[in-house]
């Protein structure tokens, strides 16, 4: 771990003007701490954010807030969002550990970095981690990597579970800065790597999240996240989805879908959406609608299988919350 200074602002205004090249903020530290003992990450200065006013889950009018500080835990078992937002409840329940969700945040889970292990062994070549000298992956161990929004330079699958669900509810994510505020759709603010893998959302250089907004979806309370992987208990997905269905009667009027464990960022499936609305739920419903769920694909050498376990888990998920509705 290289030396670093660390410091602890009492206000979002303090931590801002603190910010400066090469500063990390340092809420629950589940991510920042590894990488920091690992020398992928290398910040100058570390602050602790944990002091600043960015906790509070409500709802109003708008939908529901959550803070950026508000730990993964405490989301999770909220009764809003457990009656109201299940999936998102889902999503993190099914994330990492008890002891990690206890730590972790809200804004520091959205912004995890990948579990590529390329990326975290600094004695080989990543271009997230140093940019223009290749990507390992490749042509490596890559069965778990991703088949969308791939580039010739990554394949880097992300892997936050909570993003997923986020994403697939149209969820905002407000952002400060010595400029001012602003929100950004959270499918907007991830980037695919293109050339610039390194460049994984849009953040600027010193700017915070201070927490994000799902919009009011009364038919969100009927959703679910379904996610697969090699073992049960901590372990990142190898497919996962996040489904929120508008229902009337066995038709499905609406739908919401995204997906985990498949792309450089969380795939919104706007394509089975469509395909979903005015359906009568059934499995033959679901097989149809999901048939081009995976294209555009691109798969390496050991990932092949990705695109027919991407349908079997969105007909899997759409068929256990259609089942729970009856």
């Amino acid at each position: 771990m290289h030396p670093y200074t660390f410091s602890q602002p009492r206000s979002v205004r303090d931590a801002l003007s603190t910010a400066g090249p090469g500063a990390a903020f340092l809420a629950g530290g589940t991510t920042l701490v590894d990488l920091m003992k690992l020398d992928v990450m290398t910040p100058g200065h570390v602050l602790d954010i944990n002091r600043l006013p960015l906790r509070g889950i409500r709802r109003d009018r708008d939908g529901l807030h959550i803070g950026a500080l508000d730990r993964m835990s405490d989301v999770a078992a909220h009764r809003t969002v457990r009656e109201s937002y299940p999936v998102i409840s889902q999503a993190l329940e099914l994330s990492a550990s008890g002891q990690l969700r206890n730590m972790a945040s809200i804004g520091g889970n959205l912004l995890q970095r990948t579990r590529c292990g390329y990326f975290r062994d600094v004695t080989t070549p990543c271009n997230k981690r140093t940019p223009g000298s290749g990507c390992s992956a490749l042509n490596g161990v890559n069965r778990n990597h991703a088949i969308l929004g791939t580039s010739d330079a990554c394949i880097a699958t992300h892997p936050s579970d909570l993003a997923v669900a986020l994403v697939a509810l149209s969820t905002e994510v407000h952002l400060a800065s010595t400029q001012g505020v602003r929100t950004v759709l959270l499918d907007r603010f991830y980037e695919v790597p293109g050339n610039t893998p390194h460049l994984e959302n849009v953040l600027r250089p010193g700017e915070l999240i201070t927490g994000i907004t799902v919009p009011h979806l009364p038919w969100a309370a009927k959703s679910l996240y379904l996610k697969i992987r090699d073992r049960q208990s901590y372990e990142f997905a190898l497919s996962s989805a996040a489904v929120a269905l508008e229902m009337s009667g066995r038709t499905i009027k609406q739908a919401r879908v995204a997906v985990g464990g498949m792309g450089t960022k969380p795939w919104r499936l706007t394509n089975v959406e469509k395909a979903l609305a005015g359906r009568r739920a059934g499995e033959a419903a679901f097989e149809a609608a999901v048939e081009n769920a995976a294209d555009g694909a691109r798969t390496r050498a050991l990932n092949g299988f990705k695109p027919a376990l991407l349908r079997r888990t969105l007909v899997r998920a759409l068929t256990a919350l259609t089942t729970e509705s009856r």
